[in-house]
């Protein structure tokens, strides 16, 4: 497999010999899940329109059904973190990934928002699922490699979401959701199969983990070893409502900016399923340079610089009065999106392990829990475009808190 090889390392931008081909390989499957997972999710995102006029839904309707995504990738989210621990990360992986394939059949089978907010409970469970245990693989993963290459994993992300999302532009003007949806099935299933047994068979050699030793955060001193447990607790927190205020921005541009482009704008499904595409090619190009970002500029430049594009981005995107202004903000916000969430994710993981990351993913996807019904409802009373534009609120609000907690320490 030296093609795949060498698309794994350049996705994780990583420098491994070639003499750890275990690791090597380990790193192509991992990589594919998280294509999976943005290729899976783009699919479902690019037909919301047509399930939403499918099930005549209004737009606060939809968004209390989107919370239903949300909502199930919380919840699961929060005993995740233990059946990693318990049954081991990458079973996890493997086995939310076959659900997710399963799961995502079912919205065009709906026929009215209640049905249609059931149903996506169990695709936001799986798909919440998913997001825990892939990145908890990942952490340990960038252990072994010891560099930061989160944002690598999070670029395959990005990157299956622009196939997901372009494979639903090409296909929405002739098949129906139903069609489509239960096309994506069988080929998830196949790479999760595939992937799964490369995932479940290989070898992670990483360093010592010292996370769960709070003492090896503080020294030798029994006396401080509570209140170091409880301060790294709120520097995860902390990294976690960086997730939450990123996560906001990333749902609301897939499940909002396609509607946005579509109903506010006039474009037809194909330029609504662009928007989306949009993101995830600028969030993939983010990702990709992120672990030279990171190199360069440190983590705390990273995010408050982040932040600030984000911000600006969508401004434009939800005020502009041309489709292809919008286009223009939405990808210059994925760009400020892009290594946000992989930052905070993978500083909670270093911390906290897979405890670390189920919290900050928590966190995190509140803000996709808040995300859809806030739009909603802001949207019947506003107007879409100005309910976007809490999208850059967020946004500059994740890099004050940047800025402000930058010279915090787990330890005392």
């Amino acid at each position: 497999m030296p093609t795949l090889n060498k698309i794994g390392m350049a996705l994780t931008g990583s420098r491994r010999s070639p003499t750890d081909p275990s690791l090597s390989r380990l790193r192509v499957a991992l990589t594919t899940f998280f294509a999976l997972d943005g290729f899976i999710f783009a699919g479902w995102v690019v037909r919301i329109p047509a399930i939403k006029a499918q099930v005549g839904a209004s737009a606060s309707e939809l968004g209390l059904a989107l919370l239903g995504v949300s909502a199930g990738a919380v919840a699961t989210m929060v005993l995740t973190g233990g059946l990693c621990r318990r049954f081991g990360s990458r079973r996890i992986t493997v086995v939310t990934g076959v659900l997710m394939s399963l799961s995502i059949a079912l919205p065009p089978l709906t026929h009215s928002a209640l049905a249609l907010g059931l149903v996506l409970l169990v695709f936001g469970a799986a798909y919440g699922g998913m997001n825990v245990a892939i990145n908890s693989v990942a952490v340990d993963l960038v252990a072994a490699l010891r560099r930061p290459v989160m944002s690598g994993f999070h670029a395959a992300y990005s990157l299956g979401g622009l196939l997901g999302a372009a494979l639903g532009g090409v296909l929405a003007p002739h098949l129906s959701p139903t069609t489509h949806l239960l096309l994506l099935a069988p080929v998830g299933l196949l790479v999760a199969a595939v992937a799964g047994r490369t995932l479940l068979t290989g070898r992670i050699t990483a360093p010592p983990d010292d996370r769960q030793d709070p003492s090896a955060v503080v020294g030798p001193v029994a006396g401080e070893t509570a209140p170091a447990v409880r301060r790294t607790g709120l520097v995860v927190a902390v990294f976690g409502l960086i997730a939450l205020c990123t996560a906001y921005g990333e749902g609301a541009l897939a499940e909002w900016g396609p509607l946005h482009i579509q109903e506010d704008l006039g474009g037809g499904q194909g330029i609504a399923a662009a928007g989306y595409a949009a993101v995830a090619l600028a969030m993939a190009l983010g990702r990709l340079s992120g672990t030279a970002l990171l190199e360069r500029l440190g983590q705390t430049r990273a995010l408050v610089l982040g932040g600030l594009t984000a911000a600006a981005g969508m401004l434009l995107g939800a005020l502009a009065p041309s489709v292809w202004m919008a286009l223009a903000g939405f990808a210059v916000t994925g760009l400020g999106l892009a290594n946000l969430f992989p930052i905070a994710i993978a500083r909670a993981g270093e911390l906290a392990g897979p405890s670390g990351v189920a919290a900050a993913s928590t966190l995190g996807y509140s803000g996709m829990l808040l995300g859809p019904p806030s739009i909603g409802f802001l949207a019947d009373a506003v107007g879409l475009p100005t309910a976007l534009t809490t999208v850059a609120v967020l946004a500059a609000t994740a890099s004050a808190i940047a800025y402000a907690v930058r010279n915090t320490r787990p330890g005392p």
